[in-house]
């Protein structure tokens, strides 16, 4: 009885786990990828909005990603703008509000840790316990767990399909306590370069990610049935 309770919490880790270390990951991957940054800067013609050069651009998206990765409380994007340097590109409106996404991006990065860790420490008790076929349940439970993230994403992608606008401003509701977020094309340069369609393409990438490496993780129980008969 207490072995089939165990099995059960285990099972649950690893179905809650699994999602949680595949989108924590694929976030920290777009996040910090120059080239969504500049696909992104293309296709939506940021040059063209705000006169900012492209290598400026380019130079501003490293200084936002290393914000992200660094310990500095306040973002500092420092740039050449028509022939001038401009000491920071950001107002203060920008800057707390960098501030608060900065905090969110922690906690990404946590949960993306504590998640790794739950899991191996989960795997590692599995592998290496008592009773018969902890490699198999193992393989198992992360395929589980794989169905799940793959669900996940669908039911996310659905709701994004029907109405991203308002996902959108859910998201902000829920993350943010303030409406630092709330920013004007025209005078503010965070949501002139990154407009909102950049962000649905984000989530685009993050949903294409989870999706495959769900599948992929859905798979493993199968493969390793297929082995074993054979």
């Amino acid at each position: 009885m207490y072995t089939r309770i165990f099995n059960n919490i285990l099972q649950a880790l690893f179905i809650i786990c699994v999602p949680l270390l595949l989108i924590t990951t694929n976030v920290r991957i777009v996040l910090n990828s120059a080239t969504i940054y500049d696909y992104g800067f293309n296709k939506y013609k940021i040059e063209k909005h705000t006169g900012i050069e492209f290598e400026q651009l380019q130079l501003a998206g490293k200084q936002i990603r290393d914000y992200f990765n660094n310990d500095l409380e306040w973002i500092t994007i420092n740039i050449s703008l028509r022939g001038g340097n401009v000491p920071n590109l950001f107002n203060e409106r920008e800057i707390l509000h960098m501030y608060d996404v900065k905090n969110l991006v922690k906690m990404v990065y946590m949960v993306q840790l504590y998640s790794a860790v739950f899991l191996s420490l989960g795997c590692v008790f599995m592998l290496f316990n008592s009773f018969t076929n902890g490699r198999i349940l193992t393989m198992k439970y992360i395929g589980r767990g794989g169905v799940f993230a793959f669900s996940l994403v669908i039911a996310v992608s659905i709701l994004a399909i029907i109405g991203f606008d308002r996902l959108f401003l859910f998201f902000h509701l829920v993350s943010f306590s303030n409406d630092l977020w709330v920013l004007d094309p025209r005078r503010d340069y965070l949501i002139a370069m990154f407009p909102q369609g950049f962000f649905f393409d984000c989530t685009v990438v993050i949903a294409f990610l989870t999706l495959v490496e769900g599948v992929i993780l859905s798979l493993i129980p199968r493969a390793i049935r297929l082995a074993v008969k054979k």
